[in-house]
């Protein structure tokens, strides 16, 4: 059963961005609260509090809400009209479909002035001969009275025709109360037979569901109870007839003929939970565990998996001699939840705990390897070296080679010839000469010879002769 909680209080309180203390408005209807409690402490500024379709017994602990305009307790298990005396801006009460029996209870709402609007319909003093003028009569500062306006003149007979009235309002209640006492006490003791009931079950059925009626009767030992340890199958039609026996309840609970009362409302909401809680432990029961994916098989072969549901390409870079795959990462992913592992046949790539694997058209370098991400789309692209062949540069290109038995003897004799020249004899290893390492040409100089001197000669011309130019060096 549900409690008002401060928590509660604010997942519904959004609108007033989760702050509770200066809270107007409350809606907490279908909540199954049985108890009003905390809110005259948490929500002094209340203006507007709806608490319909719950399961609250007794108007309590409201009497601190000073702005209170409007209260909804419609659907509720309330038996009388109290403790609203301090809700001095209380305009409109709405109690519709609850237990009020007691209908002179409506005398404590006369010290609630500005009360203007009262709904009482549905409650079983609404069945009452005079209940209408008895309430007009009781509460002269109310204009509406389930829904209906009330006039002057209906006021003014309602006065005139009150002590009859209310002797008769009296006397209805007396009847009322003896067979609402009755009614608690067969309840009271159906409960009491369900309960002993139970006991019974509980002491003659086993562990194992069986029923043993002989005390002295030995259990089944832990052997044979192995032994019936029963098969999925098995298991399915006990589920089935649960099932059965559960709809059988149901129904047998349904078309039984109860009272309209508080309990026979709390023991529906008990039922129902109980079928609620029945029906999710049986689909937890279906629910199968999801096996952890296979990525190697038993005989040890790497399988293509592909769980993120990524696009990707794989090209075999024949310049480069590597093996390039490109995988569609998304774009805004963190790095941090991407994982890449390169083995010499396959590669795998953890995205967010979800496996991506490949395998590899050919043998590639694991340690040679490398990862980035593309900055504009945000891929992973992933570089692996093929193993035993030489990686070229982008002009060079390979030829193709015949291989026959002669020649590939040829080739193991040179490749023995040439790893024994590159031993090295400790005995006549020398330091190498770090001055000579660059050798360079020495160039000699050159003397720069003198430009001969041109000297005008007198002859020409236009020779000039000043005395005041300097000579020419």
């Amino acid at each position: 059963m549900g409690r008002i909680t401060e928590d509660l209080i604010r997942r519904n309180a959004e609108h007033n961005d989760c702050i509770i203390f200066s809270l107007e408005e409350l809606s907490l209807h279908q909540q199954e609260i049985e108890r009003l409690e905390h809110i005259d402490k948490w929500c002094r500024d209340l203006k507007i509090l709806y608490l319909q379709n719950n399961l609250i017994g007794k108007i309590e602990n409201v009497s601190k809400l000073k702005k209170l305009e409007y209260l909804n307790l419609a659907l509720n298990n309330i038996e009388k009209i109290e403790n609203l005396e301090g809700c001095e801006g209380l305009t409109k009460l709405d109690l519709t479909v609850n237990f009020i029996g007691e209908l002179s209870s409506v005398k404590t709402l006369q010290h609630n002035i500005h009360l203007k609007e009262l709904f009482l319909m549905g409650n079983p003093c609404a069945d009452f001969d005079g209940y209408r003028q008895f309430v007009v009569a009781t509460l002269q500062q109310l204009k509406w009275l389930d829904g209906k306006e009330i006039e002057r003149s209906e006021r003014i007979q309602a006065l005139q025709d009150f002590p009859v009235v209310e002797q008769q309002i009296r006397e209805q209640e007396k009847a009322y109360c003896l067979k609402r006492a009755k009614d608690k006490e067969e309840t009271q003791r159906k409960l009491q037979e369900e309960e002993n009931e139970g006991e019974k079950e509980g002491r003659h059925t086993g562990f194992d569901g069986r029923w043993y009626t002989d005390i002295g009767a030995t259990l089944p030992s832990s052997e044979e109870s192995k032994d019936d340890v029963q098969a999925p199958e098995t298991q399915e039609g006990e589920c089935k007839k649960k099932k059965l026996d559960n709809g059988e309840d149901d129904l047998e609970f349904w078309n039984k003929p109860s009272l309209y009362t508080p309990e026979s409302r709390l023991e529906t909401l008990r039922h129902m939970e109980k079928q609620r809680k029945d029906q999710e432990k049986l689909s937890e029961k279906k629910k199968k565990v999801k096996p952890p994916r296979v990525l190697i098989s038993e005989s040890g072969r790497a399988l293509n998996v592909n769980e993120p549901k990524l696009d990707f390409s794989l090209r075999d870079d024949e310049k480069r001699n590597q093996i390039v795959l490109d995988l569609a990462v998304y774009r805004y992913m963190d790095t941090s939840l991407i994982d890449v592992d390169v083995q010499p046949t396959y590669v795998r790539v953890m995205v967010k705990g979800k496996p991506f694997q490949l395998v590899l058209p050919a043998e590639v370098k694991p340690d040679s390897s490398s990862a980035r991400r593309a900055q504009t789309t945000g891929h992973l692209v992933v570089y692996m070296p093929k193993v035993g062949e030489v990686i070229t540069g982008c002009q060079g290109t390979s030829k193709p080679v015949k291989s026959t038995p002669d020649s590939s003897r040829e080739q193991t004799d040179k490749r023995s010839q040439q790893m024994e020249r590159l031993e090295v004899d400790p005995s006549k290893r020398a330091f190498p000469d770090v001055a000579n390492i660059v050798q360079e040409k020495k160039h000699t100089p050159r003397r720069v010879q003198a430009e001969p001197k041109i000297i005008p000669s007198e002859e020409d011309p236009d020779f000039e002769d000043n005395p005041e130019v300097p000579p020419l060096i």
